[in-house]
């Protein structure tokens, strides 16, 4: 693994929201935004060791590692165990492109019987069970910026956004889910 800079953690707060929505910040993760045609999605998947969503609104996990799909030919790899995500890509002989956006991202959990809810109070997603059910994926808009949602459990959910608007993130959040808790 390369020299990497020691980075602090954007985001000071330990925990905000209320008993019944949580919000912390995430362990640190790496991250990867990969882009490759129909053709190298299968060399790519064996290569990341799990399958490249092919649909919108999909993803796919595996040990801490998540594939989200963010268009007909781009995802979003996140590596919970810090994995070296750019060595794997690297050795791919199929064509595509991968970048490191591990500094550039940082992630938000939001968890607890109404971390819907928090989440919808400043998101225009329709979080219900049908709709954004486990596994389900998007990039989309939280209050004024760019976000990725992933959920993850039945009443998880990751957030993640660039990481300068993490404190905007983070202070969104944590209103929505102390108004969930009322």
């Amino acid at each position: 693994m390369a020299d990497q800079a020691l980075r602090k953690p954007p985001l000071g707060r330990s925990h905000g929201g209320s008993a019944s929505a949580r919000v912390t910040p995430a362990a640190p993760a790496t991250r990867l935004s990969l882009r490759a045609g129909a053709d190298a999605v299968g060399t790519l998947s064996l290569a990341f060791g799990l399958e490249l969503p092919q649909r919108a609104k999909t993803s796919a996990s595996v040990g801490g590692r998540h594939a989200v799909w963010l268009g007909p030919d781009e995802w979003l790899l996140i590596d919970e165990s810090g994995a070296d995500l750019m060595g794997i890509a690297g050795g791919v002989s199929a064509l595509h492109s991968a970048t490191d956006v591990s500094h550039r991202n940082t992630g938000i959990i939001v968890s607890g019987p109404n971390a819907a809810e928090a989440i919808a109070a400043a998101c225009p997603l329709d979080l219900g069970n049908t709709v954004f059910p486990v596994g389900a994926a998007a990039r989309t808009v939280l209050g004024k910026i760019e976000i990725v949602l992933l959920r993850t459990g039945e009443e998880d959910y990751r957030v993640e956004c660039w990481r300068s608007f993490s404190s905007y993130a983070f202070g969104m959040l944590a209103e929505g889910a102390e108004d969930a808790g009322l």
